[in-house]
């Protein structure tokens, strides 16, 4: 199971990025743990300066804007991160 952490605010785009992950990940059936970071504290701590940002099993795959869906499917392909 991969551990995805959107970081964020709660705006629209965060929004939309929390979704289209747990679209993929339900069309490619892989398990998923998926957490929203809204701390502004914490979203520093990973080094993101803009929003959304994704973290996937410790590691920033993404910041700033909503990822496309052919970069999720790269996330959560077996073994790529």
């Amino acid at each position: 199971m991969k551990e995805i952490k959107v970081l964020g605010t709660g705006c629209a785009n965060c929004r939309n990025t929390i979704a289209l992950i747990e679209q993929v990940a339900q069309a490619k059936g892989v398990a998923v743990a998926l957490q929203k970071v809204e701390e502004l504290r914490e979203i520093m701590g990973y080094g993101v300066m803009s929003t959304p940002g994704v973290v996937i099993d410790g590691k920033v795959v993404h910041a700033g804007g909503v990822p496309s869906r052919d970069k999720i499917e790269q996330w959560l392909a077996v073994g790529q991160t």
